[in-house]
């Protein structure tokens, strides 16, 4: 069994960085921007990112988590799968830019999910999804707007990431 690191803490700062910056950019600023990110580490993520946004631009962004366990279409690969809260900033999602916040982007099964999910909470006016992990091996068409990562990989590996905030550590790795 080889376990190889590929990003350390001050990779996935970098990474973070990066796609903190493209999002301010590609919205052309803070205003309308709601982060929603997926149980368990994209929640932490996006609460880093909304961190970064507001350093690089003074304004607060909205933070929200999504648990998308319910609307899985493979519950029954994983039927111990606990679900997360979901939390929704106060001022909704209705109109806003929502950018949704994964660790890591494999089949996209968790962002189908999360697009059902946000169905049931409002109407976005635009939907974008940041990830810090992009491994490939899509089944829907489903492409992230912010990635940290590409990693490819083979579906024999498996990618871990880990943080601070829920692991005691700081890495990414990938391994069989």
């Amino acid at each position: 069994m080889s376990i190889r690191t590929v990003l350390h803490e001050a990779d996935i700062a970098r990474a973070l960085t990066r796609i903190s910056h493209e999002i301010l950019e590609s919205n052309k600023g803070p205003g309308g921007l709601v982060l929603l990110g997926i149980p368990t580490r994209g929640v932490t993520l996006a609460e880093r990112i909304a961190g970064l946004l507001a350093e690089f631009s003074g304004t607060d962004v909205p933070v929200g988590s999504l648990d998308v366990t319910m609307y899985r279409d493979d519950l029954h690969r994983h039927p111990t799968r606990a679900p997360h809260p979901t939390s929704i900033p106060e001022a909704g999602i209705t109109g806003k830019t929502v950018v949704l916040v994964d660790d890591v982007l494999y089949s996209g099964r968790s962002i189908r999910a999360a697009l059902d999910a946000l169905q049931d909470l409002g109407r976005p006016g635009v939907v974008r999804l940041a990830t810090l992990i992009d491994r490939g091996h899509r089944e829907l068409p489903i492409r992230p707007d912010f990635v940290g990562k590409n990693l490819p990989s083979s579906r024999d590996e498996r990618v871990n990431v880990r943080l601070r905030e829920t692991d005691g550590i700081e890495e990414v790795t990938v391994g069989s």
